[in-house]
């Protein structure tokens, strides 16, 4: 066991977080910690890393066991220091070390000495032994995964947003390499590429990992078991999110039934009281039988207590069949440039998720859209009718922390009563005095509700939704994917949830070389287009080396002069070409053969690719083994094979050299 609780009791003034709870994290496990809004997620890790205490029950860890712990706070860290300087940081030792073996070099230099010489010669054995000549080259690919450029290293660490800073602080959490990494929504800041790589990375991670997240795809994609904060108990399943979800439903239905055959028992033994309790013959027993019933644990009923946040987007009036068009937009930040010659139109009815990698525009065109983001030349034309709303990370930001949720509410300009916000605010588990609250006490996921909670009471027609599933559960982002799917509007959101944006989008956008690119369809729809697209360009682009060596095989061949050559076949050199020749065409086949089986087997390493890429064959740990010792053996394949293209490849040349 690296670290867990044992039998734990927690609270928070009057609110009991942990009621006897125990769980031990045992050396390679992934887990997926959830749990509804509010349940004591994050404060469950503060207990683990020690920065709360227990009010009953210990917190144990092993001997030696690292922890390294990520979290939202760490966003106030400041420094002038370049992100790859903070990141290095992971290396407090290495660094050291550098700072010695430099300063003894000079020592020994000038004196020598052969004190100094051992003590030289003992940092670099330990500097070889930490691996510390690598140190750079792994910050700086590590950096590069989670989205930076080269370019980027060098910058202040200060110069960049919050979500940028976070994915400095995850570098440098990872190269320390702890035992134990405590994970609290690490895909909050990340775009598809970076979460796509941090899955990457964390499925070979050598510890345990212990994660917070929304993100279904991710969890079912990540963990092998989830442990679930319900009710002040943990409840573990082994298993991805996908096996959590059949496994609890079959817990409470075998519970329900628990429930209902004891209700049944009770119900028969106190008949059998009402009927003998009369009887003096009888009394005895029937006292009996209270007294049993009396000592009988009680089984609850399944009822699955949670909270339902009632989202319900109203519409106003109806816009024209057209709400936005684009027409020649220039976007550039300095010299680079983000959009050029942007066309597009947004239609009544479209739903649209705009996906890729940060930094290629995604949300600058957002706000190009709402008509928060100047624009250097084009034209950005509403049509009739619109009525827009504008969500973004921004405004969680722009809430004024001294203002009361009711106070934030009655700026939206919604002309609605106290207590017609205060029934609104019910809906969002905002009820009684709970709107009287500062927002400045409110947590992350609380403060969203608030701002979705204004996005709600605009009645807006077109809804513009940045990152919207930050900071909800998994259970609000479920309801929210269904009040979207209701809306009457139109929207367009960004996100890197990809079970949100395949659950709402029916129309995909995409900056592509800059350049906006439409694809109408879902988003699974468009990953398997692109998959289709990446097949199609690696089949086309299939080494053309066959055509040139079989024309250059050709020409070395000699001619076929039918009855002239068979007369030759009796001298010793025509006996020699006609070796040459079977041993060219030999050759030549077995080539031909070997640049199909190549052109086979890379199609096949291309299919697996994409199978490896679809988060549901994680749900299956057997067909994911299966999957990837299939493209294990498949890379083998084409290496072998590849190696043998090259060495025919090779003596074809020759041999065409030779004659």
């Amino acid at each position: 066991m690296l670290a867990g609780l044992q039998n734990v009791c927690f609270e928070f003034g009057a609110r009991t977080i942990l009621q006897d709870a125990t769980w031990h994290i045992q050396p390679g496990e992934r887990i997926g910690l959830i749990g509804y809004n509010g349940t004591g997620k994050s404060t469950l890790l503060k207990l683990l890393v020690g920065e709360y205490q227990p009010s009953k029950g210990s917190v144990e860890r092993s001997r030696g066991t690292t922890i390294g712990y990520l979290h939202q706070d760490l966003l106030s860290f400041d420094t002038n220091e370049s992100i790859l300087s903070v990141a290095l940081g992971a290396f407090a030792r290495v660094l050291e070390l550098e700072k010695l073996i430099e300063s003894l070099g000079i020592e020994l230099e000038k004196t020598g000495d052969e004190k100094v010489l051992h003590q030289y010669s003992d940092c670099l054995q330990e500097m070889d032994a930490l691996d510390g000549y690598s140190i750079h080259h792994r910050t700086e690919e590590v950096l590069q995964g989670l989205g930076f450029n080269n370019e980027d290293l060098q910058r202040p660490y200060k110069e960049f947003s919050g979500g940028w800073r976070m994915r400095v602080l995850l570098a440098k959490m990872i190269l320390q390499q702890p035992d134990l990494l405590l994970l609290d929504e690490p895909t909050n800041h990340l775009d598809l590429p970076s979460i796509e790589w941090l899955e990457k990375y964390l499925l070979h991670y050598r510890g345990s990992v212990v994660m917070v997240s929304h993100d279904k795809y991710f969890l079912n994609r990540m963990v092998n078991k989830i442990v679930e904060l319900y009710q002040q108990e943990l409840h573990s399943y082994s298993g991805n999110y996908d096996f959590f979800e059949k496994e609890k439903a079959v817990r409470m239905e075998l519970q329900q039934k628990a429930f209902e055959n004891q209700q049944d028992y009770i119900r028969q033994q106190e008949r059998i009281v009402e009927r003998f309790r009369a009887k003096a013959s009888k009394a005895a027993m029937a006292q009996s039988i209270i007294k049993k019933l009396d000592k009988l644990e009680r089984i609850d009923a399944a009822e699955l207590i949670r909270p339902n946040i009632k989202i319900n987007f109203r519409v106003d009036k109806t816009p024209g069949k057209v709400l936005v068009e684009l027409k020649g937009i220039q976007k550039s930040f300095g010299n680079n440039r983000i959009i050029k010659d942007g066309v597009a139109e947004i239609e009544r009815g479209d739903k649209i998720a705009l996906i890729g990698a940060n930094g290629k525009g995604k949300s600058t065109l957002l706000r190009i859209i709402a008509g928060a983001e100047p624009f250097e030349s084009g034209e950005r034309k509403w049509g009739h009718n619109v009525s827009e709303s504008f969500y973004a990370q921004h405004q969680l930001e722009s809430l004024k922390l001294d203002h009361t949720i009711l106070d934030e509410m009655k700026e939206c300009g919604s002309q609605l009563n106290d207590l017609e916000l205060r029934g609104l605010l019910g809906c969002f588990l905002f009820s009684g005095d709970d709107a009287d609250k500062k927002i400045s006490v409110l947590s992350g996921g609380e403060k969203a509700r608030v701002a979705l909670a204004k996005v709600i009471v605009s009645k807006a027609n077109f809804l513009l939704l940045d990152e919207p599933t930050n900071h909800l559960d998994l259970h609000s982002c479920e309801l929210l994917i269904e009040a979207l799917n209701n809306y009457q509007g139109t929207l367009m959101l960004v996100s890197h949830d990809r079970h949100f944006i395949a659950k709402t989008a029916n129309k995909i956008w995409e900056i592509v070389d800059q350049e906006i690119k439409e694809f109408k369809g879902g988003y699974e729809e468009w990953v398997a287009w692109k998959e289709r697209m990446a097949r199609q360009k690696a089949t086309a682009t299939a080494s053309p080396a066959a055509s040139v060596v079989t024309t250059a095989v050709a020409a070395t061949l000699p001619p076929n002069k039918g009855v002239d050559n068979s007369s030759k076949s009796s001298s010793p050199n025509a006996a020699v070409d006609k070796e040459k020749k079977k041993e060219l065409q030999r050759l030549q086949k077995r080539f031909e053969q070997i640049e199909r089986s190549l052109a086979e087997w890379q199609l096949k390493k291309q299919e697996l690719e994409g199978q490896l890429g679809d988060p549901g064959i994680y749900a299956s740990k057997e067909l994911f083994l299966k999957t990837e010792s299939e493209f294990t053996k498949t890379t083998q394949q084409i290496d072998s094979l590849s190696k043998e293209y090259e060495e025919l490849f090779e003596k074809l040349m020759n041999a065409s050299e030779n004659e």
